[in-house]
């Protein structure tokens, strides 16, 4: 017995040992950084009555700082996430949806990339990204109860530069393409005629024909949106902008960029000025030293997400140990490079080992059917870190279009307005330099074996679609094709452009909308029309809202399942809290939206019998009727607050996804997110703008007072003002602080 309890007593032992290791072990094995060299920052923090900062500072970097104490003091919940992500730690917060993102960023070789890179940055813009982490480190520093995770921190401006390199592929779909890969599934390619890069979709605003490929993001999980989830959300953006001859009045620009509410991409509003000239008010992520769009004095943009295609695969011939690829006829050695990812789970922290490869061709995935290669738009270039900084500081036209011509920011529509009364339209994307000559099918899978099919670089700026002060005097985006942007006589011809470059050609509902009420109405744009517009709330009748009303009046049920049926047939394609229908209508459109931009046909298709069976199930079971209120089903909630919205999936008032909480309720986690409204007066006075936010500036502080401040605002259709100008920033401060690392 004695034998027996002192291996009882080993076996205790080793267990706690195993324990304490797997409890510890991330922390003590995490990559380490070197702290920026020491240098003296000063920054000037005020806030306004909302508690958006603007800071000053005498330098750009100064100012860079001070953003990354401003921030922090708001949100250094979700920069420290975003931290983890550009060290591929974050499974070790974030579990199982966290190591995705650590895959992704050995896959793209984010670390890698960054440090290449970053020497043959310019000075100014290093500078100004080491100064950005000295503020983070310090903030880290002073608040050690805050940070989450061990050995974060300190971070140093490579650090910044990988977070960049990691998240930016996924914004033009990268995931979409390595999610099916990793999985051994078949991929969501089309394949068009006997075309080179032909794309799949429609040409019109009219067209019912199916779009080209998912909007980018996935499982909303942990405030966060995945870089490939079981099926991507299709999210989104919408813009306006007009001249001067066409409102009658300003030049107007309306930026309405639908982000998830909280989280790594989720916007913070901010304004920066320095005694260097730069000066800007508008919105970044977490994890930026600058502003990615808003205006200074001279001009402004904004995005919506576009859709290229923008990466390819490539089959390769493999050698029967996996050590060498075929190309050219010659034997190449395949990198293997193994990795550690933590997975957290519950008290400890799982090292799960992974293996990729990497070829002439860029990351290789193996899976079932073999070893796969992906090149992408932007791959192995963080130049964007450098142009977002220039366009910051542009002062017209010519040198923003200077900026963008570098093809260096790999993704995104820009639309653009000034005080000279100009507007553009660029379809923005670092799309490969595919060789014209060459036959192929670069929507398909590639043969891996052949370097010929290996471009090098982006096209030329003259290739991309752009619009320069179209004659209609407005244009707009809502994440669809470059071909319907300013209206009948002004809108580019798609034949112009070769099918190569795999541009976009699809519709959203919202497109749909815009492009029809900006065309219809025949008297100036005034802002009383564009407030019309943006929060318009309708649907038509075309594309996936018409296959499922078409089905709907053929489907034959009886019983509850016919009131249901014939509820919805009654309802009048608004998302207005009006109607009887509203409610579920809105449970039952954003499946058969989610269905179109996935692809899905044959047996992937909603059935409506089913799904309508389903959301009436769940309206009665929460609210005891088919037919509530919508406002009572659809929700903006944060802390205590607790409101009505308006508003559905794909309406130019984005209400896009949601989250089911306990009760029933539909809480709003992506759609409108930050808007801003600006106007250049056509008198040449100064800029103004107003803006909103779904919550406040203080996302993840429930004892702040802007916690929550912004909500009645954005359920009301209203905005604040944007204080810009220093007087009327100081004029109505609440708060200001000076900051300094001084030693």
């Amino acid at each position: 017995m004695k034998w027996l309890k002192r291996g009882a007593l080993a076996l205790v032992v080793v267990l706690v040992a195993a324990f304490v290791y797997l409890a510890t072990w991330e922390p003590f094995s995490a990559l380490t950084a070197e702290a920026p060299e020491y240098r003296e920052y000063s920054a000037e923090i005020v806030r306004d009555e909302y508690g958006v900062p603007m800071i000053y500072g005498e330098t750009d970097a100064d100012v860079a700082y001070g953003v990354a104490i401003a921030h922090s003091e708001d949100d250094f919940f979700t920069l420290q996430d975003v931290i983890a992500m550009s060290r591929g730690r974050y499974g070790a917060i974030a579990g199982e949806d966290g190591a995705q993102f650590d895959f992704a960023y050995h896959l793209v070789d984010a670390r890698g990339t960054a440090e290449r890179e970053y020497p043959g940055l310019p000075a100014d813009t290093r500078a100004l990204l080491e100064a950005y982490a000295v503020g983070l480190n310090q903030f880290a520093e002073e608040n050690p109860d805050e940070v989450k995770l061990g050995n974060l921190f300190p971070v140093n401006g490579i650090d910044i530069a990988a977070g960049f390199a990691l998240r930016q592929p996924f914004f033009y779909g990268l995931g979409n393409v390595i999610g099916p890969l990793v999985a051994g599934e078949e991929l969501r390619r089309e394949f068009g005629p006997d075309i080179p890069g032909f794309p799949r979709g429609g040409h019109s605003p009219g067209s019912s024909a199916p779009v080209d490929e998912a909007e980018p993001g996935g499982q909303a999980r942990h405030g966060l949106v995945l870089p490939w989830g079981e099926e991507a959300d299709h999210l989104g953006s919408n813009a306006w902008a007009v001249t001067p001859e066409r409102s009658g009045g300003p030049t107007t620009l309306i930026s309405n960029a639908h982000q998830p509410l909280r989280g790594g991409v989720a916007w913070y509003e901010l304004g920066v000025q320095s005694g260097e000239g730069w000066h800007f008010t508008g919105a970044n992520f977490p994890g930026s030293p600058y502003p990615f769009l808003g205006h200074n004095e001279n001009l402004g943009w904004t995005n919506t997400v576009n859709r290229p295609d923008m990466a390819d695969v490539y089959k390769l011939e493999v050698n029967e140990d996996g050590t060498q690829y075929m190309l050219d006829g010659e034997w190449r050695e395949l990198q293997e490079i193994s990795f550690t990812l933590p997975v957290k789970m519950g008290p400890i922290t799982l090292p799960v080992s992974r293996t990729i490869y990497r070829s002439a061709h860029g990351p290789v995935i193996k899976n079932d059917n073999g070893y796969f290669a992906i090149r992408y738009g932007g791959m192995g270039s963080i130049d964007q870190l450098d142009a977002y900084y220039r366009i910051n500081k542009a002062s017209n036209l010519e040198e923003w279009q200077t900026q963008m011509a570098r093809m260096a920011i790999p993704s995104t529509n820009f639309i653009y307005a000034d005080r000279e009364g100009n507007i553009a339209y660029v379809y923005n994307a670092a799309i490969p330099n595919r060789p014209e000559d060459v036959k192929a099918n670069w929507r398909g899978i590639l043969d891996g074996t052949r370097s010929d099919l290996i471009w090098n670089g982006p096209v030329e700026y003259e290739r991309i679609p752009k619009l320069i002060n179209p004659a209609s005097g407005w244009i707009y985006n809502a994440n669809n094709e470059p071909f319907t942007a300013a209206g009948e006589g002004s809108d580019l011809d798609p034949a112009d452009f070769s099918p190569v470059l795999g541009i976009e050609l699809k519709q959203t509902n919202r497109s749909r909308r815009a492009y029809k009420l900006l065309s219809e109405t025949e008297g100036p744009l005034t802002r009383a029309e564009l407030q019309r517009i943006k929060y318009d709330t309708a649907y038509e009748r075309e594309g996936y809202v018409a296959e499922m009303f078409d089905a709907l009046e053929t489907l034959e049920v009886d019983g509850e399942l016919a009131e249901a049926r014939d509820l919805l047939l009654s309802w009048d394609f608004t998302a207005d809290n009006v109607g009887p229908a509203d409610a579920l209508a809105l449970l039952m459109i954003r499946d058969f939206m989610s269905a179109e931009y996935n692809n899905k046909n044959g047996d992937e298709l909603p059935d409506v019998a089913e799904y309508l069976r389903e959301k009436r199930e769940h309206l009665m079971e929460h609210f005891g009727r088919i037919d509530p209120p919508m406002s009572e089903l659809l929700r903006l909630r944060q802390g205590d607050v607790d409101l009505p919205l308006d508003g559905g999936s794909d309406t130019l008032r984005a209400s896009t996804t949601w989250q089911v909480d306990e009760d029933g309720r539909l809480s709003l986690i992506h759609g409108d997110s930050f808007i801003q409204w600006v106007e250049w007066p056509a008198d040449g006075g100064r800029v103004r703008s107003e803006s909103i936010q779904p919550f406040g500036a203080a996302t993840t502080r429930p004892e702040s007072p802007h916690y929550t401040d912004q909500m009645q605002l954005y359920v009301d259709h209203k905005l604040k003002p944007v204080r810009f100008w220093e007087e009327d920033v100081r004029a109505h401060a609440t708060s200001t602080r000076r900051v300094s690392n001084a030693r």
